[in-house]
């Protein structure tokens, strides 16, 4: 089953993305590596607020920039994605790395990409309950992705940061949500609390490691039961991985969490737990505040403050 993905509040496209431009960058730059790909059938599949995705035939994708901002996230997963795909392979789990590495041209003025196609159905799309079957092996991924990183990383200014630097963004987005009726008082204040928790607890005081960066059920994608790829690594760096660690309220309910945290074992201490907790609140917010025109992450922005203010 096919899903047209959709992301909240996006920003314009600053530049018309259509079939044409794709074949002529295709045909320029493709077929050395896949022959037949001026001839494959072609549709687009998702827009973002960074990328477009058009399905190429059956095993392919185009992963193309609508704007300059997001230009360099194209160029960071063409650097990076490479050897997370040989780290995650053992696990079973797929990720897009490029099998064209694409340049300007033709019209177009970024690096673009030609990406493998996972197969199965997006964990937005799957009820929360069943979700649980692959938790375990969400946390084998992540185990394996959470490696040290080189000094030269990518570096992005909102993910696997100390929790301090996002402070004020995390304040203005609660009060907003309370002046505008969508948290009642109680639950404003228990995620204020579980943000302020986060920041008490001590910090991430090793070797950055790789992160996702993006970790939510829209880009997970699920087969048969099971976690079949992750996706989306616009946002990759190095730093905390309890920014990613968050997933474990975003996307499960108490037993699935349960399967997950156990599955990721003693490997981390219970700091970053209370650190992942509050980015959970964080991403509440960022979906509560920023999701008015999509149904699907307004939904999950809801049943996610559910699971994060869970007592168990």
């Amino acid at each position: 089953m096919e899903y047209f993905l959709t992301v909240p509040d996006k920003p314009a496209a600053e530049i018309s993305i259509d079939i044409a431009l794709i074949r002529g960058l295709l045909a320029d730059q493709a077929v050395a590596m896949i022959p037949a790909a001026t001839e494959l059938p072609l549709r687009k599949v998702a827009e973002g607020w960074d990328s477009e995705v058009w399905r190429l035939g059956d095993q392919y994708a185009v992963r193309l920039p609508r704007r300059t901002l997001a230009a360099p996230l194209v160029l960071h997963e063409q650097a990076v994605l490479p050897g997370v795909a040989e780290r995650l392979a053992p696990v079973g789990v797929r990720v897009p790395a490029p099998v064209v590495d694409g340049v300007a041209g033709d019209g177009y003025p970024w690096a673009w990409s030609v990406v493998p196609w996972i197969d199965g159905v997006p964990a937005l799309a799957q009820p929360v309950a069943e979700r649980g079957g692959w938790a375990a092996t969400l946390a084998r991924a992540l185990s394996a992705l959470h490696s040290d990183a080189p000094d030269d990383h990518p570096i992005n200014p909102f993910r696997g940061v100390p929790l301090a630097a996002r402070t004020g963004a995390v304040e203005e987005r609660l009060r907003t949500l309370r002046a505008g009726g969508v948290l009642d008082g109680s639950s404003a204040d228990a995620l204020h609390a579980l943000w302020q928790a986060g920041r008490a607890a001590a910090p991430w005081d090793r070797t950055p490691v790789w992160i996702h960066g993006d970790l939510h059920p829209g880009n997970l994608v699920s087969r048969d039961g099971d976690l079949a790829g992750i996706i989306d690594f616009g946002d990759v760096t190095a730093g905390d991985p309890a920014y990613d660690l968050a997933v474990a309220w975003l996307a499960f309910d108490a037993a699935g969490r349960e399967r997950f945290m156990a599955a990721v074992g003693s490997r981390y201490d219970a700091h970053i737990w209370v650190r992942a907790h509050a980015w959970a609140a964080a991403v509440v917010l960022t979906l509560l505040a920023h999701s008015d025109d999509n149904p699907a992450y307004l939904a999950l922005g809801r049943d996610a403050a559910t699971e994060v203010l869970a007592k168990v």
